[in-house]
Formats: C-alpha cells, structure tokens, sequence
C-alpha cells in the first residue's frame, strides 16, 4: 500500500504578494511572503486536506529556497524530492491585486533552480510510495524537466498508481509573451498544443479552464477542443468554468458542457483569482484519491476554489480539512470569505503550525522588576540585556534541542537576547504591556497604532498582562478591553499568536468562577488568543470553570500555561499537581522564581556569569521536573480533573 497519497512535480517559487489592493504593481508599497508554484500549492493545499502529500522540485541553496523547504515541512509536505541546487536561485514570482478583473503578476524565472530538474532527479523508490503523481504544465515546455516528468509519470503507471495533468498554461513560461504579460493566460501555439498532446495518454486525470482545454485541444471552441483530448486520451477531463463550476466528462463528449457531472457551487466575492485554480485541484484531488463520486469531489474542489478566491494569498487562503468541514454546515455568511470572523477564526486556528503538547517556560521578560535589582545594585538598565542573555543560555542549556521548551523575553530591555534566541527552535513570547498599567496601555515600541509589531518576527507571540476583573468599574473594563481589541486585531493582520495573561487577583477578590468569567467576556467581544496564561488557581473548581470556558468558545485553543507570582518552588509544585489534571493546560510561564536570587546577586557583583547559569538551571529544570512529575500522575485521563 502506498505511504504517500500524492507527489506533485515541477513549479516551487517564492511568491511575493503586493499587500496594497486596488493599486498599481508599479505603486506597491510592500509584500508579503509565501510559498508558490502550482505544483507546491497544491501539494500544501492536499496536506491541508489531510492527504499524505509530497514535492519534487528544485530549490536554490539560498535564503528563499530554505524558506520554500521549511513552509512545506510547517505545512507538513514530504521534501524529501525538493532537491537544492548550488548554482541556480530559487524562483520569484510579484503578484498584485489590482481589481476583481485585473491580477499583475511577474515572473522571475531565468534559468531558475526548478527548471533545471532532470530526470537524475527522479528516485524510483519514491515514486513508489505514491498513490498517484501530479505534473502540472510548465515542466513539459523544456527538454530536462519534460524528461523528468515523463520519467515520474512511466514509473507511476508501472507501479499502478493514478496519474493527473493540471494544465496551468502560461503563455509566458512557454516563451509565447514577454515578461510584461505574466497575467495573460491564452495565446494560440499549434506548437504548445503538440507538446502537449504527445503526453496526454499519459494522465488518469485532466484539468483545465476552458482556455486551457484550448491549449490542449487545438481549438477554441471549447466543445471542440475537449473532443481532440478525448481523441488522444482517456482520461477523465475536469473543465473549469469559472462562476459557472466546473464538469466532468468520463467517457465522450456531449454536445453541451451542461451535460457533464457538476457538484455544489459557491458564489462568493471574487478578491484574488491568483492560485484558485491550484486551491481547486487540491479539493479535487482529496475526493478522486479518497474515492468519492464527482459530485462529491467537486464539491471539495469548488469550495477550496471559492476559499482562494476570497483571500489574500494563493497556499495561505487553503482550508484545513476542519475548516471545510465548518463550511459546509454554515454555508456562505458573507460572500466575502474573509470578512466572516468566525470562519477566519477556524481558518487561523486550523492552519497554525507546530504542535506544544507540553510547553515549560523560562519567562525573564520582567522589565520594572530587573530594573528595580539593578537600581537597588547601582547597576544601569543597559546591563540588564546581558543578564537576560544568562537567562536565555540557561534556558538553552535545560532545553538541550528538546521541543517543548520556551522563553518570554522583551524587546526594549532584552533585544539583543530576543535576537539570539530567534531561530533556536524555543517558544518565544514577547510582551506588550507597559509594566504595571493600569489601565492597561503598551509599550512605546508598538506607537499609538501598534504598528511597531509589523516588525516582529512571525515566530514571535505576543503576550500581554491585564490586570482585569469582572467587578472593575465599566470605565476601566471598556478602556483595557479596547485596548486587547486592537491589540488581537493586530496580532491576526502581522500573523503572530496572541497570549492573553490574566490576573485578577492582584484587583480586588476571587472566586471559583472569577477567571472563568473573565474568559468568557474576552470571547464575547471576540478576542480569541492562542494561549492562557492564568494564575495558579489552588482550587480545582476554579481550573474546571475556567477550562470549560476556553473549551466552550474555542475548541482549537493552543492551551493554558500557569504563570508563577514569585511564589515559592514547594507552593509552585502544589499548583501545578492541581493544574496538571487538566489537559488544556500545557504547562507553565515562570520567572523570578527561576531567575530572582541569581539576578540580585549577579547584579551586586557576588557571583559571575557562570554561576548565575548554573543557579538558573538547577531552579528551571527543578521546576520542569515538578511539572512533568505533576502530569505523569495526572495520567491521560486527567483531561476532566479527575
């Protein structure tokens, strides 16, 4: 049985998105960065679906193609076929949204690392495990990636295993129009048409718009067209019309295209045509592979398109299987897609990557606190950076490459740690907050319109502390909850997680239901964070209360973390036996606890860097035990606080 439900082959680029809609390509401001290539979006569109999904391509030995390598790992695609190539650069495609009709686009493509894929490039044993192999048109408009194709498709039919054709015809790429004319996508080559039609038998599956079918067929008349097809092939042919659908046409040729096999459309707001037709085959391919009629399957395949279609992006705007699955209970809310929170929601939250199943936080994001030492010590602030660079090795030291690991760690006082400790695989929080306010407001670094956190890097999540509670006076609850509006609104624009850190406690009385509460306000004014950060509850009411609360609203929450208040290591190790009963929480989010002592003493002088690590690590992994201890007896059942 095969191991892998699809490998596509050919185009991978970098696509390099205008962010201004409405404009001129020539006028755009700025972009943003994805995967592209028909054949990467829809192995990333497959994956998304729940297929088993793999790539074969070349990408450079640069920045861009270990980009292109690491999405398609997040997005949890096979790269084992995505070779790098030394000598060539990864591609670049500029696209731009210029109206509902117009779509600039730009192709960076001379002499590009996928197109110098060669049938060397070809393993048999992976071509093996797949169930069917996808080639998309490009790769059959030169002699080495044509090769290479053709090798892939003659090893997966002597294999057994299904073969499909999207068509993707681009004039341009044939060498039919210049550089200008990315966006154009038919010009007649009785040339084209031959290539084309010499591989043909090949595929199990055909799909094309209408122009592309044009392409194929010779003609342009579509009816026409679809017959010289069928005159050289067998396949099934899945014609793509547009707002109308699409058919299916097994056998011959009616004399209408209504008379082909349609499934359920979705007429939405057209936004961004650019990569609809990859989201398309994607959907289309999760009902043919999983053995689905064609209704059914262009079902999946219209919704999928009709997703890309009402997004920014062509691999960003796919649904998650659940998303999908969302979609066809709901309906269509709002033609534009996107403006439908609710969906965009289960969108965000069902295509996040990474998993934290457990998550054991070195928090030395404290800023008032180490000044305070620092003061107290006659040390200036500047030297607080270099104990949060000790803090942050001690926390490498623990974690020792192990998943699960993390830091919170500011921007203002700790920025050069926060620039280290970037891309060495830890959870990294970052906060906003100005310490200690009330009502909350931020740090300056973010500006009157949190535009500032357009500079973060996306790995990073925001963290913000709110000294909230259900009985402050309706002035000072509106003024901090517009506060995390707009703060969550940002967060979701630059594509960061959100954590929300709430304690009540240090405002005024608690009950068993008090944070539960504030939790289900936070939802209903439609904040929705990735993460909890709660006080650590003594009571086991007040951890149920509060877990139902995020697992009624949101059941694709990334977790609860418990965060420390100094508090001694023997009363951490109680609260983290009555929280470890619950599985939504993931772990903790401590600090001074960890870092106090070795701070005060490091800044008086009485010990080195070296010792002031050593104490951080033997308090961190002391907590880290504590809380692995407090979960293995928790056991797996303790999702309920049993």
């Amino acid at each position: 049985m095969a191991s892998l439900d699809l490998i596509t082959i050919g185009r991978s680029s970098v696509d390099l998105y205008g962010v201004q809609v409405g404009g001129r390509m020539e006028d755009m401001a700025s972009f943003n960065k994805y995967i592209g290539g028909s054949p990467t979006n829809i192995a990333a569109g497959a994956a998304r679906l729940g297929l088993k999904s793999a790539l074969i391509t070349r990408v450079g030995a640069e920045h861009m193609g270990r980009f292109i390598r690491e999405q398609l790992i997040r997005e949890e695609v096979d790269v084992r076929g995505v070779k790098t190539d030394p000598e060539r650069l990864t591609a670049l495609v500029l696209l731009g949204i210029r109206d509902q009709h117009q779509f600039p686009l730009i192709f960076y493509r001379e002499n590009c690392a996928d197109m110098a894929l060669c049938e060397d490039d070809i393993d048999p044993g992976f071509i093996a495990e797949a169930g069917c192999v996808c080639a998309t048109g490009t790769h059959l408009s030169h002699p080495n990636t044509e090769a290479a194709v053709l090798k892939a498709l003659r090893l997966a039919r002597e294999n057994g295993a299904r073969t499909a054709l999207d068509i993707d015809y681009r004039p341009n790429l044939w060498g039919l129009a210049g550089h200008e004319a990315g966006e154009s996508r038919f010009i007649e080559s009785g040339k084209v048409t031959a290539k084309l039609q010499s591989s043909l038998h090949l595929f199990d599956l055909l799909v094309g718009t209408e122009e592309e079918f044009h392409i194929a067929g010779g003609s342009t008349d579509t009816l026409e067209a679809l017959r010289a097809v069928r005159s050289v092939s067998k396949a099934t042919l899945v014609c793509k019309r547009g707002p109308m659908g699409a058919v299916v046409f097994e056998g011959d040729i009616p004399d209408s295209l209504d008379k082909g096999q349609t499934g359920q459309g979705f007429p939405i707001e057209v936004f961004n045509v650019l990569g609809a037709g990859d989201g398309f085959m994607a959907g289309l391919l999760k009902g043919w592979l999983t053995g689905e009629d064609w209704p059914t399957a262009l079902k999946y395949a219209n919704a999928c398109g009709a997703f890309a279609v009402s997004r920014h992006g062509c691999t960003p705007a796919y649904p998650s299987w659940e998303e999908l699955q969302y979609f066809f209970r709901t309906g269509i809310r709002d033609k534009a897609l996107r403006k439908d929170g609710a969906l965009e929601q289960v969108h965000w939250s069902t295509n996040r990557t990474g998993e934290w199943p457990q998550l054991r936080v070195f928090a030395f994001d404290h800023r008032m606190q180490l000044e305070t030492i620092a003061d107290e010590a006659g040390q200036s602030s500047e030297r607080i950076d270099e104990f949060k660079a000790l803090c942050l090795k001690a926390a490498l030291d623990v974690s020792d490459g192990r998943h699960g690991y993390g830091i919170l760690c500011d921007g203002r006082l700790g920025r050069e740690t926060l620039y280290k400790a970037t891309g060495t695989g830890l959870w990294i929080g970052r906060p906003v907050e100005w310490p200690g306010s009330r009502p909350l407001t931020l740090e300056p670094e973010l500006g009157p319109d949190f535009g500032g956190i357009t500079e973060w890097p996306v790995e990073n999540v925001a963290k913000v502390l709110c000294f909230y509670h259900p009985d402050d006076p309706a002035e000072m609850r509106e003024k901090q909850e517009e506060v995390i509006q707009r703060l969550f609104a940002a967060t979701r624009r630059n594509r960061l997680e959100m954590l929300l850190e709430v304690i009540p406690s240090k405002v005024g009385p608690v009950n068993d239901r008090t944070v539960a509460d504030i939790i289900e306000r936070f939802y209903e004014i439609g904040v929705y964070p990735d993460w909890w950060k709660l006080e650590p509850m003594k009571s086991k009411a007040a951890w149920a209360n509060a877990c139902a609360a995020v697992e009624k609203h949101d059941p694709y929450v990334r977790g609860i973390v418990v965060l420390g208040l100094d508090a001694p290591m023997a009363e951490l190790e109680e609260s983290f036996a009555t929280a470890a009963r619950f599985d939504l929480v993931k772990g903790f989010a401590v600090g001074r606890t960890i870092f106090g002592d070795a701070a005060r003493r490091w800044f008086a002088g009485a010990i080195g860097d070296d010792e002031a690590v050593a104490d951080m690590v033997r308090k961190y992994r002391e907590l880290c035990t504590a809380w692995d201890t407090a979960r293995a007896r928790a056991g797996s059942g303790g999702g309920n606080g049993q």
